[in-house]
């Protein structure tokens, strides 16, 4: 009986030493278990930096395209801002509808013209179509000097067409720097002739003759914006003739310097056709 009992007692022990081992072991089970939820909580995976890392090498690209074009075409976009409200109600979410309304704000520069542009873009979509409209168009160009831009942008204004603003500010002010080199490079060549009462910027040149007093050309050198955005150079002669000579012009060549002008624009183009009229000038002082 008492053996009995004496192995009784031994396996009790047994047993609670068995416990006393075991229970060590759990606890580092669950330890590890809770580090490593923690670990994955706190230490995202590599794959996510990878993606974030091969994100900014095609941004750094872009951006660097995005200058290199600015440069070509001239124009640059300073600030940028962006508004999104959903116009889409519950009968609409009810039949696979949803309208977005997007307010852009955006100012910039083409060389020396800057503007403003505020503008709203409904998107809806029905099922899979999707259609986006421009419902709202101001635009501020500034300077104001430019007739032919303030009348071109209130036409844009009115079509509501983004592309076409952007295409023809760009000629626009391709062929305002041209007027204004050739303006200035005739000056340059020529400065006892040629005359710019308001500077190269101006739409005008005039050219004096020495030998005559009072005997005036002036080039008229507007810039016109078709329906279409094309932007054309219009060029006129205007004659400023004292009433004397103008006596004694028989053969009316006053009358018809501006019409000899436009052809002779047609067949040498506009810096050869200035260059002649005012060597013509020129010519008439030397003699």
């Amino acid at each position: 009986m008492d053996v009995q009992q004496d192995v009784r007692a031994l396996e009790a022990e047994i047993a609670a030493l068995r416990r006393v081992c075991e229970a060590p072991s759990a606890r580092r089970r669950k330890t590890c278990r809770t580090k490593k939820s923690l670990k994955n909580i706190y230490q995202p995976k590599s794959e996510g930096w990878e993606s974030a890392t091969q994100l900014r090498r095609p941004r750094g690209r872009l951006e660097l395209e995005l200058s290199f074009l600015s440069a070509l075409i001239g124009i640059s976009i300073r600030k940028y801002s962006k508004e999104t409200e959903d116009l889409t109600r519950t009968e609409m979410t009810e039949r696979n509808i949803t309208k977005i309304r997007q307010r852009y704000r955006l100012s910039g520069n083409c060389r020396m013209v800057t503007f403003q542009l505020e503008f709203q873009i409904l998107e809806t979509q029905i099922e899979e179509n999707v259609s986006s409209v421009i419902t709202d168009l101001n635009i501020v160009v500034e300077p104001t000097d430019y007739a032919e831009l303030s009348e071109f942008v209130c036409r844009v204004e009115e079509r509501r067409d983004l592309f076409m603003f952007f295409r023809s500010l760009h000629y626009f002010v391709e062929w305002c720097e041209y007027r204004k080199c050739t303006f200035k490079h005739f000056k340059e060549k020529y400065p006892t002739i040629v005359q710019l009462p308001e500077g190269a910027t101006s739409n005008y040149m005039g050219i004096q003759s020495a030998s005559h007093a009072g005997l005036e050309l002036i080039i008229v050198w507007r810039l016109q914006i078709d329906d279409k955005g094309k932007v054309l150079p219009v060029l006129d002669l205007l004659t400023k003739i004292p009433q004397q000579a103008l006596e004694l012009d028989r053969k009316k060549v006053t009358e018809s310097a501006p019409l000899n002008f436009r052809t002779l624009l047609g067949v040498l183009g506009i810096e050869a056709s200035l260059e002649n009229l005012i060597k013509l000038f020129s010519t008439q002082k030397n003699d």
